[in-house]
């Protein structure tokens, strides 16, 4: 008997359930709210969630092992968090790694010769449809002064720090970083650089968004 294969085991499955009917209930200027009743085939449920347009993070890397960290002012939460560059996928058929670098470019001054994917996840697949593409970025230079994005609303207030990877991943598992994009970000730097590399994705690797 051939034993089943581990990495068909450990892969998402696609198969979206029948919407038997659907709500606007909020329309937003970012993300709207909508009442889906779904179909399970064994019973019929109603879920509210927020329907979201995706999202890019970008981890810069440099050696001798250090990665870029912002902190920006997250009102949701309240908190000043520590976290890496990162944007909304702005408009329909947007692609994810000129969005990437255009974040780069805005919030951190920097442009990036070497490009791969690090991640690719649903931030709360419970109850948010956002998914999110996690870019490593490499082999790095300062955008010139005179072509520097002017910030604004709370990314006027934008800290910028280079920091030794190994102190991202103490202050992760110590609680004094909870940003998600900056911890799922800086353990997949920590596994790709163990690794030599090697798991990462090219750039333009497909990416399928609800």
């Amino acid at each position: 008997m051939t034993p089943p294969d581990p990495d068909e085991i450990l892969s998402d499955r696609k198969g979206r359930r029948f919407v038997r009917d659907r709500i606007e209930g909020f329309r937003g200027r970012v993300w709207d709210v909508v009442t889906e009743r779904i179909d399970l085939g064994t019973e019929v449920v109603t879920r509210d969630f927020v329907e979201h347009m995706g999202a890019v993070a970008v981890v810069p890397y440099r050696e001798p092992g250090e990665v870029l960290i912002l902190r920006q002012y997250r009102h949701p939460v309240g908190r000043e968090l520590w976290e890496p560059p990162a944007g909304l996928l702005d408009h329909e058929g947007e692609n994810p790694l000129e969005t990437a670098k255009r974040e780069l470019h805005e919030e951190a001054d920097l442009i990036a010769d070497t490009w791969h994917v690090l991640l690719d996840v649903f931030s709360s697949p419970g109850g948010s449809s956002e998914a999110i593409r996690l870019y490593l970025a490499r082999d790095l230079s300062l955008v010139p002064e005179g072509e520097r994005h002017t910030r604004k609303a709370e990314e006027r207030e934008i800290e910028a720090r280079w920091i030794p990877l190994e102190d991202a991943l103490s202050a992760i598992v110590s609680g004094r970083l909870g940003g998600p994009t900056a911890v799922m970000g800086f353990l997949a730097v920590d596994h790709a650089r163990r690794a030599g590399w090697s798991t990462l994705r090219p750039a333009d690797a497909p990416w399928e968004r609800p």
